[in-house]
């Protein structure tokens, strides 16, 4: 902390103080974020719902999985997004796998072999990722060297727009030459980036405001300018603010915190009050302040945002319809943020799909509620649940969750994988081999080899498969599915 000299009033000078630096000092001095820490506790990939475009990475041939199923072929995976139809996974040493439909290069990776969407593969990139985010149709990662990158494609309302005005990228591009990032969120068809100087970036979809730096005239691109400028990296600026320290997107919705006055802004989609904003307006192109306060966490879907804040208490606002609130059998909108009543104060994480929602809990469980049509709640009978119902199975029995997310027709999660396993696979065979011979060396010829006691179990601090369906390749539904989900 800088020193500086006091006078007196009878011009006496007193000792130099440690005092804080005045207000103009305090104005020159840089704002700075740290790069995030790649998440560290390994678990299993668990994937349900419709896989019917290779989303569930099961294979071509699993079309359905009602209840969480194993990912079985990526190493140590610490971190998992869903896509509109396809997933990410995230390894311990910074590898980013994918899964799921590629029409518009949304895997990142070749997949001009037979069933390779269906199965995860690597994904080539210039460096270690330290977390990822997946829409529609796009995939992003963020590097150790604070660069990101992006691929797949943004779409609107008249169809592919590209990722960029030169159209898709099936392979990983930089966004931000020259910019050091640190965190990054994707909406359904935008993506938001927060640099470490405290700067926020938006690019893609404008047409719900979610961008909040483009005009009404140029929303959907018609302008003179075409879609250059929604397509190219810009910064959000918002008058007389502090710079930024984290970022939150929503399907069609951008949330922003400031530092030092922790005010979040809000931004994008509001017809159903998704921007907890009274505001009388279908969509806001220029951000609002919110009055949310102490938010660890926003998430979201097409109609509804969840807000779960530092004292574990989870909220929810937006459009009732399928019991996606998890507030019970609700008919109206609603237009305020309501406590979720089965999650008050015991909630660690939440995540969303279209029309469903997720929490995991303090002790590790999982629930789910919303649209079940597709199975992606987890729960096995297809139905829509109006409260929050704890997801289990045979791959959630007695395993702490970590993560969850849902896609379009399906769900990702991340369960603590078994340390004792985990221990056991990163010995190397020689070492094995050389730590068996001595135990057995030094062990008494006349005594039994000692049995094991129960290994003491790791805890994250958060933070069954069944028979397959078989039918035959249908290349054409992949595109009609896809195109056939609405925004509004």
């Amino acid at each position: 902390m800088p020193r500086r000299k006091v006078l007196t009033n009878n011009n006496n000078s007193e000792e130099d103080k440690v005092m804080q630096p005045t207000k103009a000092k305090r104005a020159r001095i840089a704002f700075h974020l740290e790069l995030p820490k790649r998440r560290q506790i390994i678990g299993n990939v668990l994937v349900c719902g419709t896989g019917d475009t290779g989303q569930l990475g099961l294979g071509e041939d699993v079309l359905e999985r009602k209840r969480p199923a194993l990912v079985e072929s990526i190493p140590n995976p610490v971190d998992v997004c869903a896509g509109g139809m396809h997933c990410l996974v995230l390894t311990k040493n910074g590898d980013v796998y994918s899964f799921g439909c590629n029409d518009e290069g949304a895997l990142g990776r070749d997949t001009s072999a037979e069933g390779s969407e269906s199965t995860p593969a690597l994904i080539d990139l210039p460096g270690k990722a330290l977390c990822i985010s997946a829409g529609d149709s796009h995939s992003a990662c963020l590097l150790e060297d604070g660069r990101v990158y992006a691929w797949g494609s943004f779409r609107d309302s008249h169809g592919n727009m590209g990722l960029t005005i030169d159209g898709n990228k099936r392979t990983p591009i930089n966004l931000l030459e020259g910019t050091i990032c640190c965190s990054i969120a994707s909406g359904a068809d935008h993506l938001v980036i927060l640099t470490t100087a405290g700067k926020v970036y938006t690019v893609g979809c404008a047409e719900q405001g979610q961008l909040g730096r483009i005009s009404e005239r140029s929303v959907g691109g018609e302008g003179r300018r075409g879609k250059r400028d929604l397509l190219r990296p810009d910064q959000l600026i918002i008058k007389r603010t502090k710079p930024f320290e984290a970022i939150w997107a929503t399907n069609y919705c951008t949330f922003l915190r400031e530092s030092q006055t922790e005010t979040i802004w809000a931004v994008g989609l509001n017809n159903y009050k998704q921007l907890t904003h009274a505001k009388e307006a279908e969509r806001v192109l220029i951000p609002i302040k919110t009055d949310l306060k102490d938010v660890k966490q926003i998430a979201g879907g097409q109609h509804h945002t969840l807000v779960l804040d530092n004292s574990s208490r989870c909220f929810a606002i937006g459009r009732p319809d399928y019991g996606r609130l998890g507030v019970g059998d609700v008919k109206d909108v609603v237009a305020e943020l309501m406590p979720i009543p089965q999650l008050s104060g015991r909630t660690a994480f939440v995540g969303c799909g279209e029309a469903c929602s997720y929490a995991i809990t303090n002790d590790g469980k999982l629930y789910s509620w919303g649209m079940g049509s597709n199975q992606q709640l987890g729960v096995g009978d297809g139905d829509d649940e109006l409260e929050p119902v704890v997801v289990s199975s045979k791959n959630t029995a007695n395993k702490r969750m970590l993560l969850a997310a849902g896609g379009g027709q399906h769900s990702v999660f991340l369960a603590e994988s078994d340390v004792q396993e985990e221990q056991k696979e990163n010995v190397p065979a020689s070492k094995k081999a050389k730590t068996a011979a001595s135990a057995a060396q030094a062990a008494p010829a006349a005594e039994a080899p000692m049995e094991q006691e129960n290994p003491t179990e790791v805890v994250s601090s958060v933070n069954d498969n069944e028979p397959a369906t078989s039918v035959a390749s249908e290349p054409a539904k992949k595109t009609a599915a896809k195109r056939g989900r609405k925004k509004n």
